[in-house]
């Protein structure tokens, strides 16, 4: 159920080297339509991206000559430094943020907005192996309301909760999971609505199931309804 990094990159991706020229990167952004592309040493390890942002920055100030001195400040000579660049060891901005293979999506999101970055590189054991992206992401959120209730039918009452056919029901609107049902314990009915929660493409999850016991506070009760 939990869907990882693994499950949504893109395998494979293609790479430069630090010696690779400026028009072969520009050319490759172009014809592969992506808008950025990592830069690996010889062990295919990244080392820097290379991005769209930093190859424009040669429109910003590449008419001009002569390279900015000591008054201008440090950060304007980087800027006409990476304008006049013609490889991507002078191009590319270092380092490479990247995500192993087995991190969670959700943890990766995190990551990603935290960070501000469009994407992260995939690296197994050091080496490159994919990049993701926030569309690659988003597209977890895309699934069918079929495919998340045939999900959590299978993997949440019937192997995670051993739940008795009927004992519970499933209904998936737009993503968001609503259970129904009557269980033996507060904590097998929060259980539930914690693993449905997992689920890749579950937006939010509605726990109305019932219980009999309260295993956390030992007092048994008619009817109780745990909300999630």
């Amino acid at each position: 159920m939990r869907q990882t990094v693994s499950d949504v990159m893109t395998a494979n991706p293609v790479t430069v080297t630090p010696r690779t020229p400026y028009k072969h990167i520009a050319r490759l952004l172009a014809e592969r339509r992506i808008s950025a592309i990592p830069v690996v040493d010889g062990h295919g390890r990244p080392v820097g991206v290379v991005s769209e942002a930093d190859l424009i920055a040669r429109l910003r100030t590449g008419e001009d000559t002569r390279r900015p001195g000591p008054i201008a400040g440090g950060r304007a000579r980087r800027d006409w430094d990476r304008a006049h660049a013609l490889f991507a060891r002078d191009l590319m901005t270092r380092p490479a943020r990247t995500v192993t293979p087995g991190e969670s999506v959700h943890a990766t999101a995190l990551r990603m907005a935290r960070a501000g970055v469009r994407r992260l590189f995939v690296v197994d054991e050091g080496r490159l192996v994919g990049v993701v992206s926030r569309r690659d992401l988003l597209g977890t959120f895309c699934r069918p309301d079929r495919e998340i209730h045939a999900d959590i039918e299978r993997d949440v009452l019937q192997r995670a909760l051993w739940m008795a056919p009927g004992q519970a029901t499933v209904t998936v609107e737009d993503g968001v999971v609503t259970l129904v049902g009557r269980l033996d314990s507060r904590g097998e009915a929060e259980r539930a609505g914690l693993l449905c929660a997992r689920v890749p493409g579950v937006l939010g999850v509605r726990n109305r199931l019932d219980f009999v016991w309260d295993d956390r506070g030992g007092t048994r009760l008619q009817s109780s309804t745990v909300d999630r």
